[in-house]
């Protein structure tokens, strides 16, 4: 399943960084992080649970950008 999801960064570099740190997480089968449209597009992997990844993923990416923000 793939979801997209309005976010809010501040350069290409952080947006890359997010992206990154995204497609670590458990149940995250691929992702990207676009800053022009500042938008993120994640594809779970096969009996992921949407709302427990997403919260790793917003862990994830305030790790390495601290004040990005994902509107879920």
């Amino acid at each position: 399943m793939k979801k997209t999801y309005k976010i809010e960064v501040d350069c290409a570099a952080c947006a890359l960084k997010m992206e990154d740190a995204a497609k670590k997480v458990t149940g995250v089968a691929d992702a990207a992080v676009s800053f022009m449209t500042q938008k993120m597009k994640i594809e779970f992997a096969e009996g992921a649970q949407e709302q427990a990844v997403m919260e790793q993923v917003v862990k994830a990416c305030k790790k390495v950008e601290s004040d990005c923000e994902i509107f879920l």
